[in-house]
């Protein structure tokens, strides 16, 4: 492939990352509409007359909660009274009432703590007649956390670190760390009552599901204490997790603490809950700029939601097959585009240094191998790729020979887990720097069937 296809792709992703943007998606469903604040999302719309409102405080956490939380400040003006969102280090500041508080990530620090608290104390105070309005994003888990009363920070940690290694799955560590929280599944629009409660969603999950997108701090918990402990003996670790973390489990479980808030629990009479973005709103964006560049003759697009999941290696290969299919079917001269969401997984057997997109963009360069019209790009949304500075790679059909021309091994660089130093050395790592944004991952591709000759 030419530069011209690794550029292609690139703008596609850029675009996906600009449709993504919170800014905007903030400002087109949070405003103030003649006397009244609106709410006007898909499916939703709600309005509260300002005659009737005494304060509006704004809240939240995550990757997104720099520019949520401004361009919610751009909207409401000085109706805003105050308000602290936890944000990543680097974007913390002051920006007229509101604080935007660094705060740990992915792992939890004493600053998730004092975050959180700092936003248990404001919606405690809030009453009759407020609005908040929550601002969450992917990433609010690690940044706010304040566990249960009689569990420290360092318990929790290390029941997590045994979820982890027993491979938990999203599901089983959102059911524990909702009973270990003082903030988690549904608590914070418990504090919030009496006061109305918006929550402006941009979902970082698989099925966009409230409940799980930064654990659900102000959606229904559908499980229980039961249920947390259901998943420490499933995965056999129920008495290797501290225990502090038993005891009040088994507690809660006994009645002694009340459930977190479920469906019909009165916290959710004043609260509405609104997706501003998924996954899906970048995928559209990568689509249409693709169905738009000019150069490329008839493009077919292919949006594939949700196909990036499972390992992502394995995942690599399916998707290579799919774009393999899609080429053969092409009329000559024709291209086509496939457009994927979601977020796969690494199995890590080796000690190299990568994420999981540019794991699946190694696997991937690995199939396509030898063929001369079909590119592939891997990066997560967030700009920020497992421990590294990149956001994913892109690979082609020429990417091995190149590799191997240098004396390189991909296969031995896959084994061993270690794809940054490989794209590295190409120069076909995707580095944005951190986007402001997180709807999980994209893979987009190219692939063109060359005309017949003569």
């Amino acid at each position: 492939m030419s530069p011209r296809e690794k550029d292609r792709l690139l703008r596609a992703f850029r675009a996906a990352v600009e449709a993504a943007d919170p800014a905007r998606l903030v400002a087109s469903a949070l405003r103030v509409e003649g006397d009244a604040v609106v709410l006007d999302a898909p499916g939703v719309r709600a309005a509260i007359p300002l005659s009737s409102l005494r304060k509006i405080h704004l809240v939240g956490a995550g990757k997104a909660g720099r520019a949520m939380g401004e361009a919610a400040l751009a909207a409401l003006g000085k109706r805003v009274a105050g308000g602290v969102i936890a944000v990543p280090r680097g974007a913390e500041g002051a920006s007229g009432p509101v604080r935007f508080a660094a705060a740990g990530h992915p792992v939890p620090d004493i600053f998730s703590l004092a975050a959180a608290r700092e936003i248990l104390s404001l919606l405690e105070r809030a009453g009759k007649g407020d609005l908040v309005v929550a601002l969450v994003s992917g990433g609010g888990s690690a940044m706010l956390s304040s566990p249960a009363a009689g569990i420290t920070m360092e318990e929790k940690a290390e029941t997590f670190r045994l979820l982890l290694r027993a491979g938990a799955d999203i599901a089983s560590f959102n059911a524990v760390r909702k009973h270990l929280s003082e903030v988690k599944g549904g608590l914070l629009a418990r504090a919030a009552q009496p006061a109305t409660a918006w929550a402006l969603l941009l979902s970082d999950v698989p099925g966009d599901d409230p409940s799980v997108i930064a654990s659900g701090p102000f959606s229904p918990d559908p499980t229980t204490y039961a249920d947390a402990i259901g998943v420490l003996e499933r995965y056999g670790i129920y008495y290797a997790v501290p225990s502090p973390v038993r005891r009040h489990l088994a507690e809660g479980a006994g009645g002694a603490f009340p459930e977190t808030p479920k469906q019909d629990d009165p916290a959710f009479l004043g609260t509405t809950s609104v997706l501003v973005g998924t996954n899906r709103t970048a995928m559209d964006g990568a689509a249409l700029k693709l169905a738009r560049e000019s150069d490329a003759g008839p493009t077919a697009i292919v949006l594939l939601p949700g196909f990036l999941r499972g390992e992502a290696r394995e995942c690599a290969r399916s998707f290579c097959t799919r774009l393999r299919k899609a080429a053969e079917a092409l009329s000559p001269g024709r291209a086509v585009a496939i457009v994927a969401g979601g977020e796969t997984t690494v199995n890590v057997a080796g000690d190299g240094k990568g994420g999981r997109n540019q794991e699946f963009a190694l696997a991937a360069a690995l199939e396509l191998a030898g063929e001369a019209a079909m590119a592939v790009l891997a990066a997560g949304t967030d700009g920020i790729d497992g421990p590294t500075d990149a956001a994913g790679a892109y690979a082609d059909g020429t990417t091995v020979a190149r590799a191997e021309a240098m004396g390189i091994d991909p296969v031995a660089h896959l084994e061993n887990n270690d794809a940054y130093p490989f794209f590295e050395a190409l120069g076909d790592r995707i580095v944005t720097g951190p986007t402001g944004t997180n709807v999980a991952d994209l893979v987009i591709a190219w692939a063109r069937k060359p005309s017949i000759p003569g």
